[in-house]
C-alpha cells in the first residue's frame, strides 16, 4: 500500500443513527459551532450539537453543499441556485438561480483561495457531459470553470493554493489542476481508483488528499505524489464525503448514504468520525 508511517488513523466511531437518506457535504466551521452537513435529496441541512443531538433546517428540494460566509452567515446550494443567511444560525433565503433547466441539479462545491464559490452540478439522469463546474464571486457574477462534466463532485486546494484536486465521479479518477492567478489550468489525472466512485474529497495540512470512494466502503488518503498513505474502512458501501474538524482539526468526519440501496444496511446514512494524526486545513469562507 505504500508508506503508512506519515498518517495514523484511529478507531472509527459512529456519531449518529442512520438519519440521512443521502448524507453529503460535511463542513466544520467555528463560526457556526462545529459540524454541518446535508441530507441532500431531502433538502435539509443538519447540525451536530455538542451533546450529540442533530438539528435539521429545510432549505428546499435539494441541499447540495454549504459554506460559512466571511460576515459570519452561511451560503447553501439549493436545487438550481444559492441561498444565504446573514447569521450563523439564520434561515437562508434565496439569492439567485444559476440556470433554469429542471433536469440538472447542484451537487458538490467548495471555496477557492480568493473566497469565490465553486458550484458543481449533475443531471438527474447522470447523462455524460451535461454538467458544469461554475465559479461564483462575491457579487454573484458566474463563470464556467469546467464544461462537459458528468457528476461534478469534491474539489479542494492544496495548502499552498497552487493545486486544486477534483472529482468528476464517472471518470473513476481524481484529477489535479494548477492554480495560476486564481484560474484552474492544466487539468491532468492525479490518481485512478480501481474500486468505488470518487465522491467528496478534502486536503489536509500536509497536502495529502482524502477521497471518499462511493461504493467501496472507504476513504483513502493519498500523498501529494499519489501514493496511498492510509485507509478508513466503513461498515457501509455508499461513503460520500469527508472533512476535518474538531478544535485541532484532526477529527475526520465521514458522511454516508442509502440512496437506491436494494438491500438496506443498518448504518447507511449515519455520520462517522475517526481521529487521524495529520490535521486538516481550516475551512475557507465565501466572500459573498
Amino acid at each position: 500500500m505504500g508508506d503508512t508511517s506519515a498518517v495514523v488513523v484511529g478507531e472509527l466511531e459512529q456519531l449518529t443513527d442512520a438519519i440521512c437518506y443521502h448524507g453529503e457535504g460535511p463542513v466544520w466551521s467555528p463560526s457556526w459551532g462545529g459540524l454541518r452537513w446535508v441530507d441532500m435529496l431531502a433538502g435539509d441541512v443538519l447540525s451536530l450539537r455538542p451533546d450529540g443531538t442533530v438539528d435539521r433546517v429545510h432549505v428546499g428540494k435539494v441541499a447540495a453543499f454549504l459554506r460559512p460566509r466571511t460576515n459570519g452567515g452561511w451560503v447553501v446550494a439549493t436545487e438550481r441556485g444559492l441561498a444565504r443567511a446573514d447569521e450563523a444560525d439564520g434561515i437562508p433565503t434565496p439569492w439567485f438561480d444559476l440556470w433554469d433547466d429542471p433536469s440538472i441539479r447542484m451537487n458538490e462545491g467548495g471555496v477557492d483561495s480568493e473566497g469565490r464559490l465553486w458550484a458543481g452540478t449533475m443531471g438527474y439522469d447522470k447523462t455524460a457531459g451535461r454538467a458544469t463546474l461554475y465559479r461564483v464571486d462575491a457579487a454573484g457574477d458566474v463563470t464556467v470553470v469546467q464544461p462537459d462534466v458528468t457528476i461534478s463532485n469534491g474539489i479542494d486546494l492544496s495548502p499552498d493554493h497552487r493545486h486544486a484536486y477534483y472529482d468528476d465521479t464517472p471518470t473513476g479518477r481524481t484529477d489535479v489542476f494548477d492554480v495560476v492567478e486564481g484560474e484552474l489550468v492544466n487539468r491532468r489525472p492525479f490518481v485512478g481508483h480501481a474500486t468505488g466512485g470518487p465522491d467528496g474529497l478534502t486536503v489536509d495540512a500536509a497536502g495529502n488528499v482524502w477521497v471518499a470512494l462511493n461504493g467501496a466502503s472507504r476513504v483513502r488518503c493519498y500523498s501529494p505524489q499519489g501514493g496511498v498513505l492510509a485507509e478508513v474502512v466503513l461498515p457501509v458501501r455508499l461513503v460520500t464525503a469527508c472533512t476535518f474538524g474538531g478544535e485541532d482539526l484532526r477529527d475526520l468526519y465521514v458522511t454516508t448514504s442509502r440512496e437506491d440501496l436494494e438491500q438496506p444496511e443498518p448504518q447507511a446514512g449515519a455520520l462517522f468520525r475517526v481521529r487521524v494524526s495529520v490535521p486538516g486545513q481550516p475551512v475557507r469562507a465565501f466572500a459573498g
